[in-house]
């Protein structure tokens, strides 16, 4: 599965990468891909089990937290767990300080 680009398209780095990786794709045989589809299908179901917690959380921050996820578009709990998921990986910084 060859495709050409045109001559006049300059593709950065990353989408050079993009580029060699879908030249050199070779497609599974019907096989390997049932066990492949198994077997991501597995690692998925136990990256994404959820936890439950409950919390308490002051009125008024919880409305606060609720204004700011209208802001975005998001309900609340959304909103909450993505805070979370950013702070438990580093990427929720303190911008006060």
């Amino acid at each position: 599965m060859s495709t050409k680009k045109p001559k006049n398209i300059k593709l950065d780095e990353y989408e050079q990468e993009l580029e060699d990786e879908f030249e050199r794709f070779v497609p599974y045989s019907p096989e390997i891909s049932k066990e492949k589809i198994k077997m991501l299908k597995q690692a998925a179901k136990n990256h994404l089990k959820d936890k439950r917690i409950t919390i308490r959380v002051y009125g008024d921050d919880l409305e606060r937290i609720k204004s700011l996820a209208a802001e975005e578009g998001l309900p609340y709990q959304t909103y909450i767990t993505s805070i979370l998921h950013k702070l438990s990986i580093g990427r929720l910084k303190d911008t006060k300080r």
